[in-house]
């Protein structure tokens, strides 16, 4: 067949003896890959008479989008609220050890902090593509300190923060900017919080509810005035009550804006959530389901005592606990183990359980057109798995990052 490459003289990778993950369904057909995007081989085949310089035997592997981890605090002895001058150090090393995860990008979370932390450590993260180096990084996403003393977690409460009256200034003087900040996490009862809400949606950060003793009717208005997540559904919230179902009634409320989905993070370690409480949160809203791992520094190490910002965790078993009590504390499982046991815990399609870890955080942050499809057009972000959802390799804009040893 002629060669007429006049759109683009790079390379041209095709994928084949795979099974792609597109519009929610697993379809036996090659992936087309150049200059780092999804390409419609249609237009490759009729518009350019083009032809595959490389081909990836896939040996029957799916192929979904790279996950993407919109709340990981750390992991492999990385602290991301840890200050320190080299943050950046900290930050690479947990992009490129996730990869063997199939964490293409994610969001540096930091955990309540002093404001001395935040100005020293937010300076330091920026928004960076993924590639042989490690996973992308999307922005941070802060959670806390502007959260409930009662849902506070594994959160000191000595650093806690109410709004003054300035409401974004206050949020402003705290963390010393929003440069490169992707999404906050705050407690929508506190006073002035849905004018902070409504400020940070315009400026285009996601903002999440969580860590908080909001009843239903707040929760509602904080969506009204802009908030589109739940940070980690049903833990550090009011329990479901029936009367007031709290900030997980929004999972079915009937008082959104038109045209406005809610998500919502689960932490699906198999600790943080009964399965009987997964598969409740999934049957009622499974579009709006985004996994996270709420992982800490001591993902990827043995157990023992560890940071989470400001406190000291113990580790024991598969378990983070709050040093010397029995408060949860984050989480030590990466994105691939959580993908396998919510599949396992929810019962839903292989489908569903790749779109909660890619296609669901993707729409969250509004980065469809890029991130969290196989689309035409979208970034060659790939995560090759066997049936049993375990990683085989990783890429990035189409370039092999991880592989696992044969």
């Amino acid at each position: 067949m002629p060669s007429n490459k006049s759109v683009s003289d790079a390379p041209i990778s095709q994928f084949i003896n795979c099974r792609v993950l597109r519009e929610q369904r697993l379809q036996r057909e090659d992936l087309w890959v150049r200059d780092g995007r999804i390409l419609d081989p249609e237009k490759l085949f009729f518009d350019e008479q083009g032809y595959a310089d490389e081909r990836v035997d896939c040996e029957g592997s799916i192929i979904a989008p790279g996950f993407i981890d919109v709340q990981i605090n750390g992991g492999y002895g990385v602290d991301f609220s840890q200050a320190s001058e080299d943050v950046s150090v900290g930050v690479a090393l947990v992009s490129q050890r996730i990869l063997q995860h199939g964490v293409t990008s994610f969001c540096p979370t930091l955990v309540t902090s002093p404001p001395a932390v935040y100005h020293q450590v937010l300076p330091q993260i920026r928004v960076q593509a993924g590639g042989a180096q490690g996973a992308g990084v999307l922005g941070v996403h802060l959670e806390g300190p502007f959260i409930s003393a009662q849902k506070k977690g594994a959160h000191p409460e000595r650093f806690l923060r109410a709004f003054g009256s300035r409401g974004l200034e206050d949020l402003m003087e705290v963390y010393g900017g929003l440069d490169h900040v992707a999404m906050v996490t705050l407690a929508p009862e506190l006073a002035g919080s849905q004018s902070v809400v409504r400020e940070l949606s315009r400026r285009g950060v996601t903002v999440s509810l969580g860590h908080s003793v909001a009843n239903l009717s707040q929760a509602e208005e904080a969506v009204q005035q802009g908030a589109s997540f739940i940070t980690h559904l049903f833990n550090a919230m009011l329990p479901f009550h029936h009367r007031d179902p709290g900030i997980v009634g929004l999972l079915t409320s009937d008082r959104l804006p038109a045209g406005r989905s809610v998500y919502y993070g689960m932490i699906a370690d198999g600790i943080h959530t009964n399965p009987a409480a997964l598969r409740i949160a999934h049957r009622a809203h499974p579009a709006g389901l985004v996994l996270v791992t709420d992982a800490i520094a001591a993902m990827g190490l043995p157990p023992g005592r560890h940071t989470l910002g400001q406190q000291v965790i113990q580790i024991q078993g598969l378990h983070a606990y709050l040093a010397g009590t029995t408060t949860l504390s984050g989480s030590i499982a990466p994105m691939d183990m959580c993908v396998r046991h919510f599949k396992h815990a929810a019962g839903c399609s292989v489908e569903a359980a790749l779109d909660a870890a890619s296609l669901h955080p993707a729409q969250l942050l509004g980065i469809t057109q890029q991130k969290g499809t196989l689309d035409f057009g979208s970034d060659a972000d790939l995560v090759l798995l066997d049936d049993a959802l375990n990683v085989k390799a990783t890429f990035i804009a189409g370039e092999e990052v991880w592989r696992k040893a044969p």
